[in-house]
């Protein structure tokens, strides 16, 4: 054999050993990120790095508080601070609309339970549920559940990121989502319809808020007082046409109306929406 032929074929013989290793390296650190991933899944935690659910990219609602954060009350900041103002709102209109104390009342993004602890304290024993997509937003609902004193009421706390409302088991006579439709994409949206359709007793009705657009495919920032938000048609906080809402709505087989102005501190508009037949054009 050459020396041109020796040097080929131990140049040949390194690179295959280094490409071994290196896809056994590649194989072992892969496996190590699936049991990481697995282990914070079945824990509640997210993974170092970001969260595990479906609003990675959407908007930053997946980020997950520590439990310092949590004991020092910056839950509440992290879901919009007016804590006292906005919670009695939510029960206040809610009772405007008819809900009784004997009612299900399914809560929707209801984070840290702002509106949850209002609702909570109303409503019967076993008749709250609240779902949201963020587990250290459950667990600081959790705490202050305790802190007013109503885990006697015994209410229902789901973690769920596909908005499967069917896991509760029940049907609600109302349900509400403030201040969710505002963080969420069109397909995010219609997904909870289509949820919301099968979780509605006969004669339910859901609540929703939203940052009202001028017209349709509205590229432009808009401007909404009070409060002196800007929202935007592609990116966190959105906006939407009342006959986009339409669409959204005939898309996952539900009738909307507008209610409009309610006195969100923040020019949140309120929609209503029911099942029944909905028109074909």
């Amino acid at each position: 054999m050459s020396i041109n032929s020796c040097g080929f074929f131990t140049i040949a013989l390194v690179s295959s050993i280094t490409g071994a290793l290196l896809l056994l390296l590649a194989q072992k650190l892969g496996c190590s990120i699936r049991q990481r991933r697995t282990k914070a899944k079945a824990s509640g935690e997210a993974p170092s790095g970001g969260s595990q659910n479906q609003i990675d990219g959407v908007n930053e609602y997946g980020r997950q508080l520590t439990d310092r954060q949590i004991r020092k009350n910056e839950h509440r900041q992290f879901v919009g601070g007016l804590w006292d103002e906005i919670g009695a709102q939510q029960l206040d209109f809610l009772k405007r609309y008819g809900l009784k104390s004997d009612h299900l009342l399914l809560d929707v993004g209801c984070g840290c339970l702002r509106g949850g602890i209002p609702c909570i304290r109303y409503l019967e024993a076993g008749n709250y549920f609240g779902l949201d997509i963020n587990a250290s937003l459950i667990k600081a609902g959790q705490i202050e559940i305790e802190r007013e004193g109503l885990t006697g009421k015994r209410p229902n706390l789901m973690v769920n990121d596909k908005f499967e409302f069917s896991r509760f088991g029940r049907t609600f006579n109302y349900a509400i989502a403030l201040s969710v439709f505002t963080h969420l994409p069109m397909n995010h949206v219609i997904r909870c319809l289509v949820e919301i359709r099968k979780a509605l007793s006969p004669g339910g009705r859901f609540f929703a808020t939203f940052f009202e657009a001028p017209s349709s495919a509205h590229l432009e920032r808009v401007t909404h007082m009070p409060g002196d938000i800007q929202t935007n048609y592609d990116s966190d906080p959105y906006h939407y046409s009342i006959e986009e809402c339409r669409m959204m709505a005939r898309a996952a087989g539900v009738q909307v109306s507008l209610i409009g102005e309610w006195g969100h501190p923040r020019g949140q508009k309120m929609l209503s929406f029911e099942v029944g037949d909905v028109p074909s054009s």
